[in-house]
């Protein structure tokens, strides 16, 4: 069986920083395009990031994080970072990794989702 397991979440000041982690257990996250969405309260879930599948190591973030977030991979932990810089308010939300279990370059919508880590909650306060 398949799943993810996001932790790294918690109470930050603004500007500070969170080192989010995404674990998969039953397969590779190597293997796919792995994302990170977010849910604010009262909000729909949004997209924040996506990383490629391989060992090409691109990644795209939203215009909204774009700058202070990044993403990683350590393929021998097999796990996936979102790191949160300067964050903001705003950026409050459970975070949540997963996969549409494609390679390649694409981030997938939410409905596209095959396999859905826990959510980290992150609260940043002002």
């Amino acid at each position: 069986r398949c799943s993810c397991r996001a932790s790294g979440g918690g109470l930050v000041q603004a500007g500070g920083s969170l080192r989010l982690s995404c674990t998969a257990s039953g397969f590779t996250l190597n293997y796919y395009v792995i994302m990170w969405f977010r849910q604010a309260p009262g909000k729909e879930r949004e997209g924040v990031s996506c990383i490629s599948s391989g060992d090409d190591g691109s990644s795209y973030l939203v215009p909204s994080v774009k700058g202070r977030f990044t993403m990683s991979r350590d393929n021998g932990k097999n796990t996936v970072y979102l790191h949160l810089n300067s964050l903001k308010p705003e950026d409050t939300a459970v975070y949540y990794c997963a996969t549409d279990l494609s390679a390649g370059m694409t981030c997938r919508p939410v409905h596209d989702m095959r396999v859905w880590g826990t959510g980290t909650l992150v609260t940043v306060s002002s």
